[in-house]
């Protein structure tokens, strides 16, 4: 998770959402990183955890990322659920809960939805304060006094 928050800061310095994630196989090796790059590349799909899951699979050759685990700073939306999901990640560790777009358990559980094609562990709040913080930095400064 550590280094994931050194991934969110990558995404700040670029005026983008603070968020990072990395996926790490069931040795622990990093097999990808990423950071929101929307900005940068006016994708709105770049989100840190697609990106992520883009960059473990080109490693891998393979889509297929069973025995995986997705740690992002912050709790994933419904397109980045989906594609953990879609991608067969084992696990997903979250930092901080998103209770507006969250979709590992805040407001919808795509990963754990008895319907889903993939279910996947999730495991929320590690690092969470740190983790909150500086989402709530970047928007302190995005956004007008009350």
């Amino acid at each position: 998770m550590r280094h994931a928050l050194t991934l969110a800061e990558r995404a700040a310095q670029a005026g983008d959402v603070p968020v990072g994630a990395v996926v790490v196989s069931g040795s622990g090796e990093l097999l990808g990183e990423g950071w929101n790059q929307r900005e940068r590349d006016g994708d709105p799909s770049a989100h840190a955890e697609v990106v992520a899951i883009r960059a473990a699979a080109a490693r891998l050759g393979s889509w297929r990322l069973a025995g995986c685990t997705l740690v992002v700073t912050m709790e994933p939306c419904p397109m980045c659920a989906g594609a953990a999901m879609l991608a067969r990640v084992d696990r997903v560790v979250l930092g901080a809960w998103d209770p507006k777009l969250g979709a590992c358990g805040s407001v919808w559980d795509v990963l754990r939805d008895r319907r889903a094609t993939h279910r996947a562990e999730v495991v929320g709040g590690v690092l969470e304060q740190e983790c909150g913080d500086v989402v709530r930095r970047f928007f302190d400064g995005h956004r007008p006094p009350r």
